[in-house]
């Protein structure tokens, strides 16, 4: 009779704790991949910001011109309750401006070759109608509660919806309470309408404007003095 030598158990992968355990398809597939049309909507999106930036960077160019007397300022267009039901596809950009005319919560639009059509408070671009001169009102209104609440002092803050374009806009009527041009007619508009603040008076705001403290909990209290004067008035 053979006797053969007993085997040691080899133990089975049930034995094994579940990490040790390599799942077969997992294995062989690897991460997962972007289906096309999330790539391609990727691209778009990366496309769509560039274009964004370089508009903004025209509209700011004509800003130069304007002296070290006017201050540009990015600020967050967008608050809290728009954050939670943003889409990340905003085609705006925008900037606050700040000098002897006053305080503008300046909208970039870049319409590219498209023809814009303007009839007082609707902006028709490619055949849609985005409400841009109400977000441009609503971003002036925030940016003035905010300023206000900082200064201690009511500011007022006037929107300007300012297009970056190639193509041919035709205006059929101008909105109310909102300011309109084209990037290359920006520098001209904001001091179209005269000094009302002094230079020191506009630099103390451009100050406030550039504390985190004044958009995120409004408790910014500057310490310098703030003095405010008649509509036509500057000093100091």
């Amino acid at each position: 009779m053979t006797v053969f030598p007993a085997r040691r158990a080899v133990p089975s992968s049930r034995a094994l704790p579940p990490g040790a355990v390599p799942h077969p398809r997992t294995e062989a597939l690897g991460p997962a991949r972007p289906s096309p049309l999330d790539w391609a909507r990727r691209r778009r999106a990366e496309r769509g910001a560039r274009k964004l930036e370089a508009a903004g960077a025209r509209a700011l160019g004509q800003l130069d011109h304007l002296g070290p007397a006017w201050h540009v300022i990015e600020w967050p267009r967008t608050d809290a309750a728009d954050l939670l039901l943003d889409d990340g596809r905003d085609d705006r950009a925008g900037f606050l401006a700040i000098g002897p005319s006053g305080l503008f919560a300046v909208t970039i639009v870049d319409h590219g070759r498209a023809r814009v059509l303007v009839a007082g408070d609707v902006v028709q671009i490619n055949g849609k109608r985005p409400p841009y001169v109400q977000e441009a009102r609503r971003d002036a209104r925030r940016a003035g509660k905010a300023m206000s609440a900082a200064v201690g002092h009511p500011i007022p803050v006037t929107p300007v919806l300012t297009f970056v374009g190639s193509g041919v806009i035709s205006v059929y009527g101008l909105p109310k309470d909102c300011m309109m041009a084209t990037h290359r007619e920006l520098d001209r508009l904001l001091v179209a309408g005269g000094n009302k603040i002094s230079p020191v008076t506009a630099e103390k705001l451009a100050q406030v404007a550039q504390h985190p403290g004044t958009w995120l909990t409004g408790t910014y209290r500057p310490s310098a003095d703030y003095r405010w004067y008649e509509e036509g008035r500057t000093g100091r």
